[in-house]
């Protein structure tokens, strides 16, 4: 079963089925997105500059060229199970970090597994459109970096406060 929260680049899709994933222990988790900028400047502009900054330093965030990479730390995923790689906010019972803090991808990821019913097109068209809005300010955020930073963004205070704010500008 799906449930859907519609709060436009906030949405939220979750699914009864990622607790018993046919896939693996960890589901999708095994390999997590990347935050795209707009994940970035979205997680911000709901407050988490200072936990970006502390999860980069932790070396659970990774900065790469224009976007931060997930840890995935090997480890027991089952009880007795072998070590694998997955998702470092993953915990025995799925995500261990709020939906504010998440990559957008992973509050509104749609499972060919999850059904749900009568709502699962509504779900799948959300999902579609989601997409669409977060490629789109991807573009016009990497356009923007070009112009304001050719050597490439630093990943400090100053510039997560900013991504903040294009975000919020370009998701009003």
């Amino acid at each position: 079963m799906l449930r859907l929260a519609v709060k436009g680049p906030h949405t939220v899709l979750s699914s009864s089925v990622c607790a018993a994933c046919p896939y693996s222990p960890a589901g999708c988790c095994v390999a997590p997105p990347r935050l795209d900028l707009s994940d970035v400047g979205r997680i911000v502009a709901l407050g988490g500059r200072d936990w970006l900054l502390e999860e980069i330093a932790a070396k659970r965030l990774v900065v790469g060229a224009r976007w931060l990479s997930i840890s995935r730390p090997k480890r027991p995923l089952a009880v007795n199970g072998p070590r694998e790689a997955a998702c470092v906010y993953h915990g025995p019972t799925g995500c261990t970090i709020s939906h504010d803090r998440r990559a957008a991808t992973c509050n509104y990821y749609v499972c060919d597994a999850a059904r749900a019913g009568e709502h699962e097109a509504r779900a799948r068209e959300v999902h579609e459109r989601l997409i669409a809005s977060f490629v789109a300010w991807d573009k016009t955020i990497n356009a923007r970096i070009d112009a304001t930073w050719p050597e490439g963004p630093t990943f400090d205070a100053a510039f997560l406060d900013w991504l903040g704010a294009m975000f919020t500008e370009l998701s009003s």
